[in-house]
């Protein structure tokens, strides 16, 4: 299996699957693919996974494609972003904010984790519940608009705006924090409270606020 990530506004992802093989892909993410490709809808994992799926903010099934021969498939988010590759099995578990799982291959799983602290599950920008990635294969992240990758060292900390924050190393840890002040609270246009993570470990961030990206999948204005 070959992939390609290509595009800037809005990439797309793109599989050259040899005969047998296949991947997973997130509901309605199809751009199109060729006739040697079939594809179904499928519950990774079985009925077993199917609250936790529900609750992770996935849709119940994925999009499974399996080659009947060598063939392309294209995929992409519904939404202007980057595209990020994640080696599960080389590093490690990844946590993602609801709604970023775009594609994978390999043996993943998708599980629901729930946020450390109290506050972040409140008032973190990615709720009670997030999405536990794991497994042995690649995994592919829709990014909202452009990317800014930090590589964090042990003890070291970023602050992150509500919203913005789209992915993390599961060995990062995750918590909130208020942005102080009251001018700055009623006045900022910051929100009252930042996403405050500290590594080791890998951290994504998106340019485009998740509220934004949830209104641009729905064709809002």
């Amino acid at each position: 299996m070959k992939y390609q990530i290509e595009g800037v506004i809005n990439q797309t992802l793109s599989f050259e699957l040899d005969q047998g093989e296949s991947c997973w892909a997130s509901k309605g993410s199809i751009v199109s693919y060729d006739d040697t490709i079939d594809w179904t809808l499928k519950i990774p994992g079985g009925m077993g996974k199917t609250v936790s799926r529900m609750l992770s903010g996935e849709s119940l099934t994925l999009t499974h494609c399996t080659a009947k021969s060598a063939g392309r498939i294209n995929f992409a988010s519904r939404s202007p972003g980057k595209v990020v590759v994640w080696n599960l099995g080389q590093a490690g578990d990844l946590v993602a904010l609801r709604g970023g799982f775009l594609a994978a291959v390999g043996e993943i799983d998708i599980s629901v984790t729930m946020a450390r602290r109290a506050g972040a599950m409140f008032f973190g920008g990615g709720g009670l519940l997030l999405q536990h990635l794991k497994g042995n294969g690649l995994a592919f992240l829709s990014v909202a608009g452009d990317l800014v990758e930090y590589d964090l060292k042990p003890g070291e900390s970023i602050l992150v705006s509500t919203g913005n924050l789209a992915a993390f190393q599961a060995t990062v840890d995750y918590s909130v924090t208020s942005v102080g002040g009251c001018l700055k609270m009623i006045f900022g246009g910051e929100g009252v409270f930042m996403t405050k993570l500290t590594g080791p470990g890998k951290v994504f961030v998106q340019s485009l606020k998740r509220v934004l990206q949830a209104k641009a999948a729905r064709g809002e204005s």
